[in-house]
């Protein structure tokens, strides 16, 4: 059976890494950027996010909240060099593309998939970590097929890999004239991928953020989900629609504590597979997974590289004892935080960091910061002793000097 769609929304998250000491020349580049803006959040416009968090992560992610208006005036009215620097010292800044309209475009030119790109945001940490994030919707088609099909080819739109050994995709407008522009258009915002590469992330391959809400007459009190199942782990694993393979739903952790939804997490991205015979599932619960939930994945991705990061570092000998106090600040102003009080917000965060592995990455890095803290030790008590040894011995001869003149005398 075929499924229809109520409503569906994709976003691809690319992450990319700015080189060291770079970064408020990146932010100076972005506010001199008129195709972006910075995004401000206010308590009033943003509520729910604002309830959502707790003080001090939203501080971390949202400083803009407590901008207020005088403030942001002030601040845009300075000179762009000295809100760089500014902007720079916050830990978290986001800027949004000024899109004058949705951006239109197609995959495969037989079969005519039309999809807009309706945002683009860039969410960059102050550590030079940071998120391209683009949002997806396929248009005026309720085919689940091709909400498949989309989903499996997009991701892979920053490919190296010739795009005429499958169905292309094609970008239509003024903006991105096709794929290959778009392409330039990601390397335009993320630069080089050399530090991105030395943390082992995948610079070609998007993460998926996927919500579908499919028609009731599929999914409902009479019709079990265990009949359109084999669609869903199709969808959970990001495979076309005409795939073969036997896919195990056990690849993916699946969270069911809402009616008439699944939400699948994997190392790929989430995805999120819901019913319309509950009217949350398209009228409430979109809203908050493109945002309060967005955010939560967004963070722990982040909490995931910066720990790469720190890993690396911990093995240079010449970064070490920066490093060490960068892992300590992490530990202490990020790593023990609770982000939400919110009950399923608290659970989505704790199902992510399961799905990264930050728990098992935590470890490896405090193992390698013990090591290493333990090593600094020993050799500043062999040093320490070594000191202490030459003053001893300095002090006899001293002593044994001053006996042979008394002696003489």
């Amino acid at each position: 059976m075929e499924l229809k769609t109520n409503y569906q929304y994709t976003y691809f998250i690319h992450p990319f890494v700015i080189k060291e000491g770079k970064y408020q020349k990146y932010i100076l580049k972005m506010l001199r950027d008129e195709d972006f803006r910075l995004k401000t959040f206010q308590r009033e416009k943003d509520f729910k996010m604002y309830q959502y968090f707790l003080p001090k992560t939203r501080d971390f992610l949202f400083s803009s909240f407590s901008f207020g208006n005088s403030k942001l005036k002030k601040l845009e009215e300075l000179p762009d060099e000295t809100r760089a620097a500014i902007l720079s010292k916050y830990p978290c800044n986001i800027f949004e593309y000024r899109i004058k309209k949705d951006i239109q475009g197609k995959v495969d030119d037989t079969k005519g998939i039309f999809f807009t790109i309706s945002k683009i945001e860039i969410i960059c940490f102050e550590t030079g970590i940071c998120f391209l994030v683009i949002k997806t919707n396929v248009e005026d088609d309720n085919s689940f097929s091709n909400i498949l099909n989309f989903n499996y080819k997009f991701r892979d739109i920053n490919a190296d890999v010739a795009f005429d050994t499958y169905d292309n995709i094609r970008l239509q407008t003024n903006s991105f004239a096709n794929s290959e522009t778009f392409r330039d258009f990601i390397r335009k915002v993320t630069g080089s991928n050399l530090d991105a590469m030395k943390l082992d992330i995948d610079t070609e391959r998007f993460l998926t953020y996927s919500y579908i809400c499919i028609d009731q007459e599929a999914w409902n009190s009479t019709n079990d989900f265990d009949k359109i199942a084999h669609h869903y782990i199709r969808y959970a694993n990001i495979l076309p629609a005409d795939n073969s393979r036997k896919i195990e739903e056990e690849k993916v952790i699946t969270v069911s504590s809402w009616k008439y939804v699944k939400l699948a997490l994997s190392k790929l991205g989430i995805m999120l597979f819901s019913s319309s015979e509950d009217m949350n599932n398209y009228t409430i619960l979109p809203d908050e997974f493109e945002n309060q939930f967005l955010y939560t994945y967004v963070i722990n991705l982040y909490k995931k590289i910066y720990l790469k990061r720190i890993e690396l570092e911990l093995k240079n000998p010449k970064k070490v004892k920066k490093a060490r106090k960068k892992f300590i600040d992490f530990t202490k102003n990020l790593w023990i935080r609770e982000i939400t009080d919110d009950e399923t917000g608290t659970m989505l965060n704790h199902r992510i960091a399961e799905t990264l592995e930050l728990e098992k990455l935590y470890s490896q890095v405090k193992n390698k910061y013990d090591i290493l803290y333990k090593d600094l030790n020993i050799e500043k008590n062999r040093t320490s002793t070594i000191a202490i040894g030459l003053i001893l011995a300095a002090s006899l001869i001293f002593n044994i000097l001053n006996f042979i003149v008394l002696m003489r005398q």
